[in-house]
């Protein structure tokens, strides 16, 4: 029991065989601890991180407003700019994204497949539609036959429709719905032109049609304001309310709750008051 045995420490050093087999017991023990303790604190801190997709103005610059805010929830946001309205969602259903914030009801429901995977949650403000032109002051000046440029999905196309069904200027199928085409045109009396285009292309289309259909957020980035430049414009009553969309299963996520939390908020509602001129509308 006396004997020694040396240790490969160092060659020099001599541990008996019950010291040695407790200071791997000791080291074994220390490791079990650290190790797991480790790759929670790892995976706590990547599922505080939300990835929002979202159009620059006005959404990218709300979600910029609330970071801090976020953050005092225990949640990094990451705004992820997008200048079309299809990637979005595509980049969402493949995982990409864990929300955007860009859309409305009536085009989350415009495409089966957005329809089928991704889940409006809450609304937050309402960008009102309106027409613009380059060439005229008002409605009455359109001439007969104008060619009127309009958005080339059928949400925000039928969108287009609806506001001139709403002013008077044409008549569409009690049946069209909100996604209207010009298929369901029953009375057009000024003979109106309507052209689809891409929806972020159209404030460039001013300067060859007669007139514009535009969203409220494209039109506030070409510079254009929507109350003061339109000729007619949507009232506040429009059901084309812009919120955040999730994947189907991640309605009940904690980080999507917390940004609901900051979103709605009293200081949202002054920023979008104080800074958008009545372009963008606070819905809660």
């Amino acid at each position: 029991m006396k004997q020694r045995i040396q240790s490969v420490f160092n060659g020099k050093q001599r541990f008996s065989v019950p010291g040695a087999l407790a200071i791997a017991a000791a080291l074994i023990l220390a490791l079990a601890f650290v190790q797991p303790a480790a790759a929670r604190g790892s995976g706590e801190k990547a599922g505080t991180v939300l990835k929002v997709g979202a159009s620059p103005i006005p959404h990218a610059e709300l979600l910029e407003l609330i970071k801090n805010d976020l953050a005092a929830e225990g949640i990094k946001l990451e705004v992820v700019e997008f200048t079309d309205y299809i990637v979005p969602n595509t980049a969402l259903i493949s995982g990409e994204l864990d929300a955007n914030y860009f859309q409305t009801v009536p085009y989350l429901e415009s495409n089966d497949d957005w329809k089928a995977k991704l889940s409006f949650l809450y609304g937050i403000h309402v960008e009102p539609f309106g027409l613009y032109s380059q060439k005229y002051k008002t409605v009455a000046e359109l001439p007969q036959g104008a060619t009127i440029a309009i958005p080339n999905d059928p949400a925000n196309g039928g969108r287009a429709l609806l506001l001139f069904q709403a002013n008077g200027l044409i008549k569409l199928k009690p049946e069209a719905g909100l996604r209207p085409t010009d298929l369901d045109v029953i009375d057009n009396p000024r003979g109106f032109r309507f052209r689809p285009l891409e929806a972020a292309q159209l404030p460039r289309s001013l300067a060859d049609v007669d007139g514009a259909t535009i969203n409220g957020n494209y039109a506030l980035e070409a510079g254009i304001n929507p109350v003061r430049d339109s000729l007619i414009i949507e009232g506040a009553d429009s059901p084309y309310v812009n919120g955040v969309v999730v994947r189907k299963g991640d309605e009940n996520d904690p980080r999507v709750a917390a940004l609901k939390k900051v979103l709605q908020s009293q200081k949202v509602r002054d920023y979008i008051s104080s800074h958008f001129d009545g372009g963008v509308v606070a819905t809660f």
